[in-house]
């Protein structure tokens, strides 16, 4: 080949080429066609694009070598099993389906990962290096896997994150990723972080110093309160709901004057929590003046507010309503999800919750001012009143629009304890079926109490007999695979055959449903597989 010198790259054409024209002109020739530009031929051109891209690169030097990375800390946690390590690998090379639609036998192993993760975690074991670039990448994918992702991938997760950028959000998802944290007792290194760091960084140490001397963190914040960006005070304010106590309340009180209005929303609903705080004394006034019993007719009886204003406003109270909701209605709502409930049984002649919620309302508020009483008891984890508010399972209107919706309902049933919780979803199947059942499944905790199992199996087999098509109740099968104790498995085995179809049954559903059944039964022996596997490896 001819010298290597570099500034005459471009002056050696090969007989036919296009060599004449300069570099630019030749990429141009190349996109148009060679038609286009009667100068050469298609052979002489791509010839010559080859000449110079080798002697270009024949005259380059080797660049310097860029510094190797800082190794990542070390896991001190143990390994996981052999078996364990080789599920995980099966569980990240599965993925989902193009089709809308479920159907055959096999379990979807994707949808087993999150449940994967939690017993890993809860046994407290590494990751294997070489999965944790297909388990960050799933995670990418599906931000509900990230919390038991991360906290399985451990520190590697995060030196990994901070050099490839498809990783970015494991750094976003945990505040003050890489820093090294002072201890909260060290003053000097609290305050100088608090000064120079990082939002991620300041936000870490904020809740890190809370946890430690709630007063400390106070006085942190209030160091530079009047200095911070309103989005900023936001996210710190925020922070305070973890450990809220009275003590907050006078800081809580001051951020009602804030010049942001979401700082002043959030510092009125964090008081709101606290039944003592002086607003919510102030709430109850508002909201109790607004309804009062007929002791003459045992009605309860609304006037709700007239204006909003200025000092409702600076408690919360947001004046504009929604659009379609009514001004009054809308401010009402707001007074009685903030008022403490134990202010209530005195204004009704000292009735219990059930009693109250029983009252006949007058004028059509009681839809008003029953979710009203439920966002209320949810906010404050009220479990007489959410037991009140929720009724009997059987109840005919249970499943109806009622004046308690089957959201607010759902959003109730997170207040009371577990067992509660699956007693009272058991029975709302046995009586109504599953076909509204899906939001309240979606608060019982995993793996399903027995009878909560049971409930949900006999509402499937009755579905299956009635004939319809198993995808008509895809959500509640997809919840049973994630959801039912393994145990489940053995009865539901007389399930997965195919039965003979009635004359008014779809055509073709009991072979679905035969499908369906060995899926679940399938899933079913993959979790306790799963759990057996991780199990092996503990040392109690």
């Amino acid at each position: 080949m001819p010298g290597s010198s570099t500034h005459t790259c471009d002056s050696t054409a090969l007989p036919g080429s296009a060599a004449a024209l300069p570099w630019d002109a030749l990429v141009t020739t190349a996109l148009l066609g060679t038609d286009r530009r009667p100068s050469t031929t298609p052979e002489a051109l791509l010839d010559d694009a080859a000449l110079r891209t080798v002697r270009r690169r024949a005259a380059l030097l080797p660049a310097a070598a860029a510094p190797l990375p800082t190794p990542a800390a070390p896991d001190p946690r143990p390994p996981l099993p052999a078996p364990a390590r080789a599920r995980l690998a099966t569980l990240l090379t599965d993925r989902p389906g193009t089709g809308t639609t479920r159907r055959g036998a096999a379990p979807d192993l994707l949808e087993l990962l999150p449940q994967w993760l939690t017993t890993a975690n809860a046994y407290g074991y590494a990751p294997p290096p070489e999965l944790l670039p297909p388990l960050l990448d799933a995670a990418r994918g599906r931000t509900d896997l990230r919390p038991g992702a991360l906290m399985f991938a451990g520190p590697r997760a995060l030196w990994l994150a901070a050099l490839n950028p498809d990783w970015k959000f494991a750094l976003r998802a945990t505040p003050g990723a890489g820093t090294t944290l002072p201890a909260p007792g060290e003053t000097q290194e609290v305050q100088r972080l608090w000064a120079e760091g990082l939002f991620a960084e300041r936000v870490a140490l904020l809740a890190a110093v809370r946890a430690h001397d709630p007063q400390a963190a106070r006085t942190l914040l209030q160091s530079t309160w009047s200095t911070e960006r309103a989005e900023d005070r936001l996210m710190f304010l925020d922070s305070l709901r973890e450990g809220l106590s009275d003590a907050d309340e006078p800081f809580l009180e001051k951020a009602l004057a804030d010049r942001s209005r979401n700082v002043r929303s959030t510092a009125a609903e964090l008081l709101s929590a606290l039944p003592h705080s002086a607003l919510a004394a102030r709430m109850a006034d508002r909201a109790l003046s607004c309804v009062a019993l007929d002791r003459e007719t045992g009605t309860v009886v609304v006037e709700a507010p007239h204006e909003c204003d200025a000092a409702m406003e600076r408690d919360g109270i947001v004046a504009k309503p929604p659009t379609g909701r009514g001004e009054r209605s809308w401010w009402l709502g707001q007074l009685v999800e903030a008022a403490p409930l134990d202010r209530w049984p005195a204004r009704f002649g000292g009735r219990a919750p059930e009693e109250i919620v029983a009252l006949p309302v007058a004028d059509d508020w009681r839809g008003e001012l029953h979710a009203g009483w439920c966002r209320a008891a949810v906010r404050q984890r009220d479990v007489g009143w959410s037991r009140a508010l929720l009724g009997t399972p059987t109840a005919p209107d249970a499943a109806g629009p009622g004046a308690v919706s089957l959201a607010e309902r759902s959003k109730l049933l997170s207040a009371l304890p577990a067992a509660d919780r699956a007693e009272w979803v058991a029975g709302f199947i046995a009586a109504h079926g599953l076909s509204e059942a899906f939001q309240l499944l979606g608060v019982c905790a995993t793996p399903w109490a027995a009878p909560l199992g049971r409930a949900v199996v006999d509402a499937l087999n009755i579905a299956r007999d009635a004939g319809s098509y198993p995808w008509s109740f895809s959500g509640v099968m997809g919840l049973a695979e994630r959801c039912l104790d393994p145990v489940e498995a053995v009865r539901l085995e007389g399930f997965t055959a195919a039965v003979e179809e009635t004359e008014n049954a779809a055509p073709g559903a009991g072979g679905y449903w035969s499908e369906a059944f060995q899926r679940l039964v399938g899933t079913l022996r993959l979790r306790q597989a799963m759990r057996e596997e991780l199990a092996a490896g503990h040392t109690p």
